[in-house]
């Protein structure tokens, strides 16, 4: 009955004939108060008609299964994969955000990719083929370079006379088959596979080649920007005459030469802390933050979002996991456009059992990592890298939490700052804050570092050691830039250096990532030496070439890398030797120490003492300030006390340079079982 009004007539009137009744025929308009409409389907059909209503959806669809042009989406429910409501829930999410139904689908959970792949086989005519199981010979892949492979999503299964088979995701690409023919010189025969599928006979075939460049790609493009060698050969022969000469001078000029020293070293320190207050100052009087208002997120299309891969680094850290999903899972960002890798170590089998049997969503994929040299957090990443298919990149620890509109807020970020903004710098924070002394510390030191310090820099036009994670890149310029460097501790500190000697720049986003504080003494100590082991290879790699780097990036940009870089690990080696000198002058009056302290340098010493302490403790209770936890302010107050853990971290980091220059100090996580607090509070206790 259907077919008595042709195709074309009911794609115009928007009409279908469903039965016959009696003399007339029901047809379902979707404007049944159209006269014209139903006068064009009376005289076409020859009979009376009365009419139903439907909506002109429906009817689309109707006349799509009658006239034999079914759509994806009418072969799944036809198959009993979803039904018709499901389907209208995956149109409405391919609608919203413009991804292709069958994607939509899978990231309802709706389907999986076999099911989906298995209907297209059908509706298209291509055989479907399962990769599972299945070995492919490493050199009929590699006939085919990686790049193209990967960015097709296809691999060649096997060649038959003058065809080859190509197993692809999309094998209706043509543009794919002609770069294929055009590299193998045969005629391409495809059949389709899964996307999963694709990936495990790629990751065969090429993980030795992956662990390689994961591990090696900075080294092997520009070594002199690798902490692979602690000292280069001009280095080490800088060392060498630094200490000859001043054992000489020691020799002959012993206090003279300490005098000189004490005084270089005390004009510095006075220098650091008067530019940190100087930053933090500026950054107190103005909001330096690129500014996203709700106005802007609302104005967001997510059509136009791009998709967004999230590296999570995971290394024994199984009872983390279910907070991990459920922190990534609850982004305000769509489904279908998060490509999460979840960055497991081979040897780790407990967190991969977890991940293996916790039912992970769709946009959830787990990459393993093969064990090799150096191992830690920086060769996971770039191994994830490898993998990523997001037009933008962040990474994530296992035990973080970021605020749900992070996203969104980078997206806008990027679009409203200059061209040359290539990373987005997150805040960071904790939510364990009260646990105990240590953690309140810990707190307000990240209150001041990222609410203050980093966008005082941002604004000063000066380079950032990017801290923690949070830090939202454009994929293709990281990959440009060597992405991180797996022998240098503190990654992304390096990182932030190494993007603005490129010419690039990184901005901050008011957004804020919480994370766990260290809250056990011994723990936070190794954290901490690798920190500053970290930025003394760091200051090391870019201090290779002293006036390149001045010309490279100007004298202003040139200061301030020493003042930050050099001066933070500097200020925590130095404090001990000052306290000691100090405690011995009380204790003994030591008359050595006095000649040392001549009048200038002792003011200035005095300076650095009174002016320096009033200038730490001021920005870290600003930083608390700032953040709105006014009951942290007291403990900012002890900074003193802060600051002599932090030394001990210090030396142990700097100490640990000569003999275990890239070794990743693991810090463990999931220590805290309390109440987790992401928001400031007011005196009731309520969140703000």
């Amino acid at each position: 009955v259907a077919r008595l009004l042709p195709e074309e007539v009911a794609k115009t009137v928007a009409a279908i004939p469903v039965k016959r009744s009696g003399q007339a025929i029901l047809v379902a308009f979707a404007d049944p108060l159209e006269d014209a409409t139903r006068r064009t389907v009376e005289k076409r059909l020859g009979v009376r008609v009365s009419a139903l209503v439907a909506t002109r959806s429906q009817v689309t669809e109707a006349i799509r299964r009658v006239h034999g042009r079914q759509t994806l989406g009418d072969l799944l429910v036809e198959s009993d994969l979803i039904s018709r409501r499901q389907l209208e829930e995956g149109l409405e999410l391919h609608r919203r955000t413009g991804v292709r139904l069958g994607q939509a689908l899978i990231s309802l959970g709706l389907v999986t990719q076999e099911q989906l792949v298995s209907v297209l086989s059908d509706q298209h005519g291509i055989p479907f083929y399962s990769l599972a199981g299945t070995d492919v010979p490493d050199e009929t892949v590699r006939c085919i370079p990686e790049g193209v492979a990967r960015g097709y999503g296809l691999v060649p299964l096997g060649r038959w006379a003058e065809t080859l088979t190509v197993a692809m995701i999309n094998p209706l690409d043509s543009e794919a088959i002609a770069e294929v023919e055009k590299i193998t010189g045969y005629r391409v025969k495809p059949v389709m596979t899964t996307e999963e599928d694709l990936e495990a006979v790629l990751e065969k075939t090429y993980r030795s080649d992956y662990l390689f460049q994961s591990a090696n790609d900075l080294v092997m493009r520009r070594p002199e920007d690798s902490a692979i060698k602690v000292l280069t050969r001009p280095q080490k022969a800088v060392a060498i005459a630094f200490l000859a000469i001043s054992a000489f001078l020691l020799l002959l000029f012993t206090v003279q030469y300490l005098t000189l020293l004490i005084a270089l070293s005390t004009l510095f320190y006075v220098g650091f802390s008067a530019y940190k207050f100087y930053l933090i100052y500026k950054a107190l009087s103005h909001t330096l933050e690129v500014e996203v208002t709700a106005e802007d997120l609302s104005a967001l299309s997510e059509r136009e979002l791009p998709v967004y891969t999230i590296l999570v680094p995971l290394y024994r850290e199984a009872e983390v996991l279910p907070n991990l999903v459920k922190a990534i899972d609850g982004l305000d960002y769509p489904k279908a456009k998060l490509d999460v890798k979840l960055l497991l170590e081979e040897d780790d089998t407990e967190t991969i059992e977890a991940v293996r049997t916790h039912g992970l969503p769709a946009h959830f994929k787990a990459v393993v990592v093969p064990h090799g040299l150096p191992k830690g957090k920086p060769k996971a990443c770039n191994y994830g890298l490898i993998h990523a298919a997001g037009e933008l990149i962040v990474i994530y620890d296992a035990e973080y939490i970021p605020e749900r509109d992070q996203l969104k807020k980078v997206v806008v970020g990027f679009r409203k700052a200059s061209p040359r903004v290539q990373c987005i710098q997150g805040k960071l924070n904790y939510y364990n804050r009260d646990q105990n002394l240590l953690t309140r510390w810990f707190t307000t030191e990240y209150s001041m570092w990222f609410d203050l310090f980093i966008p005082g820099l941002d604004a000063s036009n000066a380079p950032i050691p990017l801290g923690g994670t949070s830090n939202h890149f454009r994929t293709e310029v990281l990959r440009e830039l060597g992405a991180w460097d797996p022998h240098n501790v503190t990654e992304d500190a390096d990182l932030g250096v190494r993007l603005f000697k490129a010419g690039w720049k990184t901005a901050v986003v008011d957004s804020t990532t919480y994370e766990e504080a260290n809250s056990e003494l011994y723990n936070w100590i190794r954290q901490r030496s690798r920190w500053v082991k970290g930025y003394i290879q760091t200051y090391l790699v870019h201090m290779r070439h002293p006036l390149r780097l001045l010309r490279d990036i100007g004298p202003y940009q040139f200061l301030s890398f020493n003042m930050v870089v050099g001066g933070t690990f500097f200020g925590f080696l130095v404090n001990p030797i000052y306290w000691l000198l100090t405690a011995l002058w009380y204790l003994t009056h030591w008359a050595l120490i006095q000649v040392l302290f001549p009048g200038p340098v002792f003011y200035v010493g005095a300076l650095g003492l009174y002016v320096g302490n009033f200038a730490f403790m001021y920005t870290n209770v600003a930083g608390c300030l700032r953040r709105g936890y006014y009951d942290m302010v007291k403990y900012a107050l002890l900074s003193p006390l802060y600051w002599a853990l932090m030394s001990v971290g210090a030396w142990k980091g700097f100490i640990q340079l000569f003999y275990r220059a890239s070794y990743w100090e693991k810090t463990k996580h999931g220590l805290y079982r309390g109440e987790i607090k992401t928001r400031a509070t007011t005196d009731d206790g309520e969140e703000k």
